[in-house]
């Protein structure tokens, strides 16, 4: 009879037929997360750049509405959680992130110059990707920000590749790669997990559920709707967060952090969070409820949980509306900046589509 295909660590052998054994055995897994504890300082931080997040998709959004801003636009307001929370706990340079085309805040929590990120929005030729790329393929290898993608879940692919380039180099490095709740049913997310885990790539894959795709919310659309449990057939933990809390995303990257640098391969991040706005600024968004909406900005908003929490700290409120008041000033100054770039030459077209000369 022939002989059912084993798993390394299974202790018992199984014939066809039979159900295998309902328990692997000696399958470790990382700690439970702990909400990161942060100094009066370190959360300031954080509320700063969630701020210039926010501020900076605004002005976005109004750039778009007039005319300024072409093509599609994918807005980060009330994910800011996510991308300060995670890249916090990353070294700028060393490790490398890639997401989706919803990718201004990504950046901006990078440490990359907002300027350069509006004048990209806006076709400049001093935006980072020369005005070629627009809002939705950035791109900063000084960074180890590897975009920016537009087709729906291609990144996580490509991030397993960034792990492994890690991992051959031998540089420490880890990659981060960011896909949506809609990307999680793609065929290549399960084949890049399976690649990542039976090579112990040092990969964290994080799957920003803001719940509805591009228009369908998470339980008409999956079948199994707790996202974080994607990795358990390919033996990848996961580990779900509240990613409206910037302190619990923290931790929980604290966690997966140290265990793929040690060598135990990918972890899972599932991020309950929401969006405010549509998929992108051409969706009315009408699968939901303004209530609904409001709610969510009223319990659980990112920005207004850190300040709370800085208030606890002493922080008065005379302090962040002058912090406020500077991000204003630099955003304005990043929209004006793009307005009064010039726009690629013609000849352009022809340059920077290759690596070498040729």
């Amino acid at each position: 009879m022939a002989r059912a295909a084993q798993p390394q660590d299974a202790k018992t052998s199984v014939n066809a037929g039979e159900a295998a054994p309902p328990v692997i055995a000696n399958r470790e897994r990382p700690g439970e997360p702990v909400r990161h504890v942060a100094s009066k300082e370190e959360l300031l931080e954080f509320y700063r750049q969630m701020l210039l997040i926010r501020r900076f998709e605004e002005k976005a959004g109004q750039l778009y509405g007039l005319g300024l801003i072409g093509g599609f636009c994918h807005l980060y307001i009330g994910q800011e959680a996510v991308a300060v929370g995670i890249q916090s706990a990353l070294e700028v340079g060393k490790d490398s992130v890639i997401t989706g085309y919803r990718d201004h805040g990504h950046m901006l929590a990078y440490g990359i110059d907002p300027k350069l990120i509006m004048a990209e929005l806006t076709g400049r030729v001093a935006g980072i990707s020369r005005g070629k790329g627009g809002s939705m393929h950035m791109f900063s290898v000084e960074h180890g920000f590897y975009g920016g993608h537009g087709i729906v879940g291609a990144q996580v692919s490509l991030g397993t590749g960034l792990a492994f380039a890690h991992k051959y180099k031998g540089d420490g490095g880890i990659n981060v790669a960011y896909f949506g709740d809609g990307a999680a049913n793609q065929g290549q997310v399960s084949e890049s997990m399976n690649m990542a885990e039976l090579w112990k790539l040092p990969i964290i894959f994080v799957i920003e559920n803001n719940q509805y795709a591009m228009g369908t919310s998470v339980n008409r659309s999956s079948s199994e709707d707790q996202l974080f449990r994607r990795g358990e057939s390919f033996r990848v933990p996961g580990i779900q967060v509240d990613g409206m809390d910037v302190l619990a995303v923290r931790g929980a990257t604290n966690t997966a952090v140290e265990w793929v640098r040690a060598g135990k391969g990918p972890v899972l991040l599932e991020l309950k969070t929401y969006r405010y706005r549509g998929h992108s600024m051409s969706d009315p968004a009408k699968y939901r409820s303004r209530d609904e909406v409001q709610a969510v900005r009223e319990k659980s908003d990112p920005i207004e949980a850190a300040k709370r929490e800085l208030d606890a700290l002493g922080v008065g409120e005379d302090e962040l509306k002058a912090l406020d008041k500077e991000i204003r000033k630099i955003v304005a100054e990043a929209a004006d900046f793009a307005e009064e770039s010039p726009e690629p030459e013609l000849s352009d077209l022809h340059t920077d589509v290759l690596v070498g000369q040729y």
